[in-house]
């Protein structure tokens, strides 16, 4: 029953989003529903928070208006409702949650951005918020590492001949040199 109900949950998931942290700067393209009438609405600011929960995932955006309001708005990654996610600035910051921004204003509330080589750092360890593939139920899921080859050359495995204990060479465990002198 739980694989069923696991495939069901991947099926809805997303996989075309962006890899975010908190302190980055997204623009989220949400559908709102007026009357019969669907139109796109964009809300932009600083991610505090992530929930990761498979599909039930949630970012938590804060947005400062121009009257000095803080808004907040938290939203389900899967969510049909969520057009795309943008990633317009990455942010440096040393915390999951970033609820003290809560509490500042001005320059205070400020969020370094991330140099271009640090940003490769990040998202190479990042882990992304995209789901992992969908499997069939009857096939066990199986994971090969495949090796990291530049040459397009087949890589050959040999395999080593077994080699018999008896006839093998001994090794000295400690050698006269390495012992310590009585």
């Amino acid at each position: 029953m739980s694989n069923l109900l696991d495939l069901v949950k991947r099926s809805q998931m997303k996989a075309d989003l962006p890899p975010m942290n908190p302190g980055d700067t997204v623009r989220v393209h949400v559908r709102i529903v007026e009357g019969n009438k669907e139109r796109i609405q964009v809300f932009e600011g600083t991610i505090i928070g992530i929930r990761r929960a498979q599909n039930a995932s949630a970012v938590t955006v804060r947005r400062v208006t121009a009257s000095s309001i803080g808004v907040e708005r938290t939203f389900l990654l899967h969510s049909p409702r969520i057009e795309r996610f943008e990633v317009t600035r990455r942010g440096r910051v040393r915390r999951a949650k970033l609820y003290y921004l809560r509490d500042r204003q001005g320059k205070s509330a400020r969020i370094k951005e991330l140099r271009p080589s640090q940003q490769a750092r990040t998202l190479r360890g990042a882990a992304t918020l995209s789901p992992a593939p969908v499997a069939a139920a009857a096939e066990p899921q199986t994971t090969v590492a495949a090796p990291l080859v530049t040459d397009p050359t087949p890589l050959v495995v040999e395999e080593a001949a077994p080699v018999d204990v008896a006839e093998a060479p001994r090794t000295e465990e400690a050698t006269p040199e390495s012992t310590p002198a009585e």
